[in-house]
C-alpha cells in the first residue's frame, strides 16, 4: 500500500478554507440581521430557524429543554444554531476549495432553507420576510468565493501558476480581516437599527398611566404571607415571575397602533378594540396565582401577582356570546399573540363567574414586554398553555371539533384545569440542617380557582401530620404552609401533600407533565447534621 504523505501547504489550505467557511457563515448572519432590522427582527434566519424548530421539536423534548435550561432554553436554542451553523459552515468551505463554485451556491442553498423558515411561520408577514436569509447568504456566498480564490492565486510578482503550491498569505489574512470588519460593522449596525425599531413601543408603554379599579382587590390578609426564611414570597415581584413561551424574540408591541379583534361563532356583533378603549372600561383587580403546565412536581414555573383588567366575559356578552350551558353554539375560544400563537380556552369556563380576564397590569405597572405587554388573557384555575396569551390580537369563538390550537396539535390536552400541587421550598434537597434543633419545613401549594384546605407533612415513612396554614388570601392563589421539625441523626425524607377546597386529596400518582400536567408528592432527602 502506497505511503500517503499530506504537505503543510495542504494543511495550510485546508486550515484557511475552515476559516473561509467560517467567516462566510459569519457575513451571512450579520448582513441577514442587518437587513432584517429594516424588515422585522423575527424575519432573521436565526429567529425563523429556531421557531420552526421549535413548533417540529416533539413535545417531550421540548418539556425536557424546560425542565433542564427553564427560562434559558431560547438562548440554548439560538446557541446550538449557531453552532451547528459553524460547524457545517466549516464543512463548506473545505468541500469549496476543490468545488469553489458548487460551495458558494451551498451557502445560497442555506439562505433558501432560511426564506422557506421565515415565509412558513405563522407571524410571516409577507414574501419581504425572506430578504434577510436570502441577501445573507449572497454575501456569504461571494465571500467564500473570494476568500477560496486567494487561496488559488500566487503571491503578486512571482509569476507561478495556481499549482505552484504557494499561497498569497498575506493577501488572504488582509481579505479575510476586512471581512470580519465588515461583518461585525453590519451585525452591529443592524442590532442598533432592530433596537430602534422598538422605541416606539417602549414609549408606549412609559406613556401608560393605569387607572384605578372600579373593582380592587381586597387587602392582602396580613396572615396570608408570614416571613418565614425560604417560602417563596406572597406576591412574585415581575422580575421573578416565570416566563415560558416560544418567541425568540420578545414582541415589541405599539400601544398606539395595537388591536383586538373580537368574532366567531355565536358573536352577533363582532368587535375590534383599541389599548385606549380597554382602558376606559371597568376594570378589575386580583391576585391571581399562574401556573405552567410544563411545571414538574417541586417545579418552579407558578408564580402569583396582581394583575390588572377586563373582565374578558363583559366583552363576550356585550358581542353576544352565550355559554354552552345557555344554549351558544361555541364551546372554544381561541386567542391568537401577535407571533403566531394559539391558545384555546372552554368558553364556559370563561364565563362561569371566575375573574378570567384581558390584563393590562402586573403588580402595579403596566405589562412588562415579556409577560404580554400591551395585553395579555388569564384565565384562573387552568394551565398557561389553553389560557395564558400573552401579545393577544385576535379572539375568535369556535369549537373544540372545529380546531386544534398550537399545543393540542403537539399532544397536549384540549382542557387542562390546574392540578392541587404543593411544594416544599424549605429546606432545600440534600440540605444539612443543625442535628438536635427545629427547623422550619415549609412552602406553597396551589389548586386555583378551588383554593387549599389542608396540608400535611410526612417525616420518611411515618404518620402525616398537619402543616400550619397561612391565611388565604383567595381561592385564586396558592398558599403558604409551614411544619416545624425537629431534626434527629441519618437521612430523611420530607414529603408533603395538600387537599384542595373541595376536599379532594392531592394524588400521589406520580406523572410527566404530558399531557395535562405533572401529578404527584413533592418530596426532599435531607441529613441533619
Amino acid at each position: 500500500m502506497p505511503d500517503v504523505t499530506i504537505t503543510r501547504p495542504a494543511l495550510n489550505r485546508g486550515a484557511l478554507a475552515a476559516l473561509s467557511g467560517l467567516l462566510s457563515g459569519y457575513t451571512a448572519l450579520a448582513v441577514a440581521e442587518l437587513v432584517a432590522s429594516f424588515v422585522r427582527p423575527q424575519a432573521g434566519p436565526v429567529t425563523a430557524v429556531g421557531g420552526a424548530a421549535i413548533d417540529r421539536t416533539p413535545a417531550p423534548v421540548k418539556d425536557f429543554a424546560i425542565r433542564r435550561f427553564g427560562t434559558d432554553d431560547k438562548l440554548v436554542l439560538q446557541i446550538g444554531i449557531v453552532a451547528a451553523l459553524g460547524f457545517l459552515a466549516v464543512l463548506l468551505g473545505l468541500f469549496a476549495l476543490r468545488h469553489r463554485r458548487t460551495g458558494a451556491a451551498g451557502v445560497l442553498a442555506f439562505g433558501v432553507l432560511g426564506a422557506a423558515a421565515a415565509l412558513t411561520r405563522p407571524d410571516a408577514a409577507g414574501a419581504a420576510d425572506a430578504l434577510p436569509s436570502l441577501v445573507g447568504a449572497a454575501a456569504g456566498s461571494v465571500v467564500l468565493h473570494v476568500l477560496l480564490g486567494r487561496l488559488a492565486r500566487p503571491p503578486a510578482g512571482t509569476g507561478e501558476g495556481p499549482a505552484a503550491g504557494r499561497l498569497d498569505r498575506r493577501g488572504f489574512l488582509l481579505a479575510a480581516g476586512a471581512t470580519a470588519l465588515v461583518a461585525t460593522g453590519a451585525g452591529a449596525l443592524g442590532r442598533t437599527l432592530a433596537g430602534r425599531r422598538g422605541r416606539g413601543a417602549v414609549a408606549s408603554r412609559a406613556a401608560v398611566r393605569l387607572p384605578a379599579p372600579a373593582s380592587p382587590a381586597a387587602p392582602v390578609p396580613a396572615r396570608a404571607a408570614p416571613r418565614i426564611p425560604g417560602i417563596s414570597a406572597f406576591t412574585t415581584s415581575n422580575t421573578d415571575f416565570y416566563r415560558v413561551d416560544t418567541a425568540l424574540v420578545v414582541p415589541r408591541v405599539d400601544a398606539g397602533t395595537w388591536r383586538l379583534r373580537l368574532h366567531g361563532k355565536g358573536v352577533g356583533r363582532p368587535r375590534t378594540y383599541s389599548y385606549r378603549e380597554l382602558l376606559g372600561r371597568d376594570l378589575i383587580e386580583r391576585d391571581v396565582t399562574l401556573t405552567c403546565v410544563s411545571n414538574e412536581v417541586g417545579g418552579p414555573y407558578v408564580g402569583n401577582a396582581r394583575w390588572l383588567g377586563v373582565r374578558l366575559a363583559d366583552l363576550l356578552r356585550e358581542a353576544g356570546v352565550r355559554p354552552p350551558s345557555r344554549g351558544g353554539p361555541a364551546d372554544q375560544l381561541v386567542a391568537r399573540s401577535v407571533d403566531g400563537m394559539t391558545l384555546g380556552s372552554p368558553v364556559e369556563d370563561v364565563m362561569d363567574g371566575r375573574d378570567a380576564m384581558l390584563a393590562v397590569g402586573m403588580n402595579g405597572e403596566p405589562l412588562p414586554f415579556e409577560h404580554g405587554f400591551p395585553v395579555r388573557m388569564l384565565v384562573p384555575g387552568l394551565y398557561g398553555y389553553v389560557s395564558a396569551c400573552k401579545w393577544i390580537r385576535d379572539i375568535e369563538l369556535t369549537t373544540f371539533d372545529a380546531y386544534d390550537p398550537y399545543w393540542v396539535q403537539r399532544s397536549w390536552a384540549r382542557r387542562a384545569p390546574v392540578k392541587t400541587q404543593a411544594r416544599i421550598d424549605t429546606p432545600k434537597p440534600f440540605a444539612r440542617p443543625p442535628l438536635g434543633t427545629t427547623v422550619m419545613v415549609g412552602g406553597v401549594a396551589w389548586a386555583q380557582h378551588r383554593g387549599i384546605r389542608r396540608v400535611e407533612v410526612r417525616i420518611d415513612d411515618g404518620p402525616w401530620q398537619d402543616a400550619d396554614l397561612a391565611d388565604q388570601d383567595t381561592v385564586d392563589t396558592w398558599r403558604q404552609w409551614s411544619f416545624p421539625w425537629t431534626t434527629t441523626p441519618g437521612g430523611h425524607t420530607l414529603t408533603v401533600r395538600a387537599t384542595d377546597g373541595g376536599g379532594r386529596l392531592q394524588t400521589d400518582r406520580r406523572t410527566q407533565t404530558l399531557p395535562d400536567g405533572a401529578s404527584g408528592w413533592h418530596s426532599v432527602f435531607v441529613t441533619p447534621g
